[in-house]
């Protein structure tokens, strides 16, 4: 398990123009060990940024950042590389090479954990292949164990990507957008595997989505992103109608659908048809 503290923190995406904006700005956020959280909030929120930043793969610009009550960026280099390979950061769009083996990519999630000799083993003799197996049956992958990533369609890598995850023995689970190449029934799916992991294996989960609904119905925590600032940090029970309207006004064309019933009350009582949100 991995406690967070943010105070009043500002951070710039590395790919940012020089005079652009902060990406962050004077976010303040405490996610005790062991929780789970969803990030939602219109494009350029800043929710890509922020899992860069609790990932130590980007460094705040002002303000104070913790992990386990100890600032990353203090650390001399070898504790920050040890801190790192406790934290495991699932990109939007996984980085598969290509001509690899699913299996491979899949244990790849164990080389923090691995010395340099066995990293370079495991690249051509697999180590743990029921263990990569249990990973992607997870996710109605295991008939991918051996095929190579470049004949998986992207939903399939978008998932591979999820197994390694779940390999990974790390302490805080860090996953950006998993749902965005996924149908209903996997995004239900994957969703439920990587909460039901986080729970077993004791995780911190933090989880960055477009699709409100499935926020407000598989984590107990919502926080709420708009233009680098902090809109709400709420339970799900307690985020409204009016949290979402405001949280992405002048970005209604984001979303559309119709919302389950028990996700949106407050909206079902309102509107004979109700719309779900689809943020991206």
């Amino acid at each position: 398990m991995m406690k967070i503290k943010l105070e009043s923190v500002f951070a710039k995406h590395p790919a940012a123009a020089m005079n652009a904006p902060a990406a962050l700005r004077g976010v303040s956020l405490a996610i005790i060990a062991g929780e789970q959280v969803a990030v939602i909030g219109p494009s350029g929120a800043g929710k890509t940024t922020l899992l860069h930043l609790l990932a130590c793969a980007l460094r705040p610009s002002q303000g104070n950042f913790q992990l386990d009550g100890q600032d990353p960026w203090a650390l001399p280099r070898t504790a920050l590389q040890r801190l790192r390979g406790q934290l495991f950061l699932a990109p939007q769009v996984p980085p598969l090479p290509p001509r690899q083996r699913v299996v491979t990519a899949v244990l790849a999630g164990c080389l923090p954990q691995m010395s340099l000799w066995q990293s370079l083993r495991s690249l051509f003799y697999p180590s743990d292949i029921p263990r990569a197996d249990a990973a992607l049956a997870q996710f109605d992958l295991s008939d991918k164990l051996f095929e190579r990533v470049d004949r998986l369609s992207g939903g399939e890598r978008q998932r591979v990507g999820l197994a390694r995850l779940l390999v990974s023995q790390a302490s805080l689970f860090l996953v950006d957008e998993p749902l965005s190449a996924l149908d209903p029934t996997r995004s239900v799916q994957a969703i439920e595997s990587l909460t039901r992991a986080a729970h077993e294996l004791g995780a911190t989960l933090v989880v960055s989505l477009h699709h409100v609904e499935m926020a407000l119905q598989h984590f107990p925590r919502i926080v709420g992103l708009r233009y680098g600032e902090l809109v709400f940090d709420l339970p799900a029970a307690q985020v409204t109608q009016q949290h979402l309207h405001d949280l992405y006004a002048q970005h209604m064309d984001e979303l559309s659908g119709p919302a389950p019933v028990d996700a949106l009350p407050e909206l079902n009582a309102r509107v004979a048809t109700p719309v779900v949100m689809h943020c991206r």
